[in-house]
């Protein structure tokens, strides 16, 4: 099934009122929070609207890459407190938060299900499950002047929307406890050590390297994505002979592919 396309070009969004939009050139989509006056803060309506473009980007064989970025100054600032502030005010925090978390962890099991590589694209701010979305996918690219923030301690809550699964596979607990509980922030520079971020590049150069690193990543045919991505999610909770089970499995099943035969084709007529 194919995804609508964007007349506006790759990497480009128009103007509308959408909490978020989507955009296609070729084999790489973007997904683009929409919400710059709120700091792309996550309320009901883009909870909403990611679960139901995160579906068309998976039901789409021809997308090999999602992107995922912010409109305006900041990555995504989190959840919207003004939502949850007046459900804390009207004792429905329970109906409300359920609500919209039923949305957004519909899109989070999409990005991390999806045969595909979801690559995030960050700039400016990423707090809370904004700093969740960052590191729940496959990838990170960041800008030097983005900044990580926590915050879920401060106002006296846990982790939400991801920001464990995406954290503690990558940095270990003790980390984790770290940059949850004695962190206010962190930089670019310090998530790149850490594991987190893939590359840091200068900010106005954010956009033309993500589009090169997704252009790098659609290159791979989908077959070895896939199967690639769902062999290293598993990995670290999988028994080693279950593991080896797996990993005979996906790569017969790629040697099937006719990638798989071009490019052996390609290989053992070069060594004659």
């Amino acid at each position: 099934m194919r995804g609508r396309t964007s007349d506006t070009g790759p990497f480009q969004m128009s103007a509308t009122t959408e909490p978020a939009t989507l955009s296609i050139d070729g084999a790489i989509a973007t997904i683009t929070l929409n919400r710059p006056e709120a700091f792309n803060s996550v309320n009901l309506a883009i909870a909403q609207k990611l679960e139901q473009l995160g579906a068309e980007v998976e039901a789409n064989d021809a997308i090999k890459v999602l992107v995922i970025q912010g409109e305006g100054r900041a990555f995504s600032a989190g959840g919207d407190l003004q939502t949850i502030g007046a459900a804390a005010e009207a004792d429905a925090i329970a109906p409300v938060v359920g609500e919209l978390l039923k949305h957004y962890h519909a899109f989070i099991e999409t990005v991390r299900r999806m045969p595909k590589i979801v690559l995030s694209s960050v700039h400016g701010s990423a707090a809370g499950a904004g700093m969740g979305l960052a590191f729940i996918t496959d990838l990170c690219i960041a800008a030097e002047d983005a900044k990580f923030t926590p915050a879920y301690a401060k106002i006296g809550v846990s982790p939400d929307g991801g920001s464990t699964v995406g954290m503690v596979g990558t940095v270990g607990v003790r980390r984790a406890f770290q940059i949850f509980l004695a962190e206010d922030s962190f930089t670019a520079q310090q998530a790149y050590d850490w594991g987190l971020v893939a590359r840091v590049v200068p900010p106005d150069e954010l956009k033309a390297a993500t589009k090169k690193l997704a252009e790098r990543l659609a290159r791979n045919p989908p077959a070895a994505i896939g199967a690639t991505k769902a062999l290293l999610y598993q990995a670290t909770t999988t028994p080693t002979k279950a593991q080896l089970a797996a990993e005979e499995k996906k790569i017969i099943d790629c040697m099937h592919t006719e990638d798989f035969r071009v490019a052996v084709k390609k290989f053992t007529s070069k060594s004659k």
